[in-house]
Formats: C-alpha cells, structure tokens, sequence
C-alpha cells in the first residue's frame, strides 16, 4: 500500500494535502486497490461549497459505486477534467495525476484532525 506522507487521511479513504493556501483531495491507494478498476468518476461543480462529511462525487469501478466525502470544508476551486477521459488515471497515480478536487479550505483546522499517514495506514492495514 502506497502512502502519501505530506497528506492526511479520512476513514473513508479520502486524503487530502495542502497546496499554498488550498487543498487537493483525491482516494487513497488503498482504496483505488479495494475498488478496482476505475471506469468513471463523478465530480463537482467548480464554485460549488461543500461541507466536512458530504458527498463531493462518484467513483465507479468495474466491483462497485461508492460516493466520496469532503475531507475538510470547502469551495471547489478546480476539479481534474483529465480524468473524464482517463478515469483510471485514479488507479495509476492516485497521489498525482489522479488527484479529483482542489479547493479553499472553510475551516483548514479540520485538516489537522485528519488521521496521519502513519494512522491511516495502521487502519487501513486492518481492512
């Protein structure tokens, strides 16, 4: 399981990273690994606001659906129109090239009560 050690983490395998004075949001790769192959990925409105805990988007694979959750209260700033083409660019780089949202922050302190990498990985681990 590949980790991202500058990101944080959310129980429902969302990660989240800082960037400047926004933040970036993509599923984690043991998420993408536990789903499969991804075929199409549903994503937000840009200027759209969203809450911690609400669903941002869609994520389908050839296994299943399953919605995909703010990590940390936002506007929706920019969204990854590459992976409309390339939904499995998820599967490839889900720290980079597969990265879903980028947003500014509500509230950047609920980033910091995002699990660590470490913590993350120990939860994951027992999946």
């Amino acid at each position: 399981m590949d980790i991202d050690k500058n990101a944080r983490y959310a129980a429902s395998h969302e990660w989240a990273r800082k960037e400047g004075s926004d933040f970036v949001t993509g599923i984690s790769d043991h998420a993408q690994h536990s789903l499969g192959d991804i075929v199409f990925v549903e994503l937000p409105a840009v200027g759209k606001t969203i809450k911690k805990g609400e669903a941002f988007g869609v994520v389908e694979s050839v296994k299943a659906a399953s919605d995909l959750y703010m990590p940390v209260s936002g506007t929706i700033t920019a969204v990854n129109d590459a992976l409309s083409g390339d939904p499995a660019l998820v599967n490839r780089e889900p720290y980079a090239g597969g990265w879903m949202i980028k947003y500014t922050a509500a509230n950047p302190s609920e980033f910091d009560v995002m699990l660590s990498p470490e913590a993350y990985e120990a939860e994951a681990g027992k999946e």
